[in-house]
């Protein structure tokens, strides 16, 4: 199995990099929005891989972090969907969005993805939302870019521009994920809080994160 490809890219494609390994080309299908924060052509650039086997194909799926790796798993452990469309739901949402779509049952941001009806986005939410919370507490601890080999010198990279993502506090809504299963609340149901919680405050710390989940979880009337 090969995880992880660290090299200099020798080709871009619309939907894949050619990186060059000591003197070995590999395919890498990437997601647009991954391939929007690759370097050009030339340069040295790291990412882990899944590698898809059929008796026919063999395919490497590029990601740049581990908990976004983690998502294209379970994402193509859903029926009907398959690595394309998996990368297309990462593509739109990115991996904190697919974590905070499914914990918040919210099946129209999956659809959002190209290629991805609404019957596929309900059995995503439906499916993934008791294993969301699993992949959500990895990451703080997974969510980081793999290190470039030490003889792959690095040149200053110019990244093509991409529509900043909202900065969120990963390690706070671990700890607060952790904190309310500990408290007997269900995972699936302490995620969609949480999610629910850092979307109204994403730069939260862990208690307010768990005070305002709390709110939420509380019964109306």
């Amino acid at each position: 199995m090969i995880g992880r490809i660290a090299g200099r890219i020798d080709y871009r494609g619309a939907d894949h990099v050619l990186i060059d390994v000591r003197g070995v080309g590999y395919i890498v299908y990437v997601s647009d929005r991954t391939l929007m924060t690759l370097p050009p052509v030339g340069e040295a650039a790291a990412l882990y891989t899944d590698l898809l086997v059929r008796e026919d194909l063999l395919q490497l799926f590029g990601f740049p972090t581990l908990i976004e790796k983690e998502w294209h798993r379970l994402l193509t452990s859903v029926q009907g969907i398959g690595a394309k469309a998996s990368m297309a739901i990462l593509g739109a949402l990115g991996p904190d969005g697919v974590g905070r779509a499914i914990a918040l049952g919210d099946w129209n941001a999956v659809k959002a993805a190209p290629g991805v009806g609404p019957k596929l986005a309900q059995r995503v939410v439906m499916e993934l939302k008791d294993k969301a919370p699993a992949v959500m507490a990895m990451g703080a601890k997974a969510n980081v870019a793999p290190a470039l080999d030490d003889d792959v010198t690095e040149a200053p990279v110019a990244r093509r521009a991409v529509a900043p993502a909202p900065q969120t506090n990963n390690a706070a809504q671990s700890e607060a994920l952790s904190a309310l299963t500990n408290l007997g609340y269900a995972p699936g149901e302490a995620a969609g809080a949480v999610a629910e919680a850092a979307g109204t405050d994403p730069a939260a710390a862990t208690p307010a994160l768990i005070r305002a989940a709390l709110r939420l979880l509380a019964p109306k009337g």
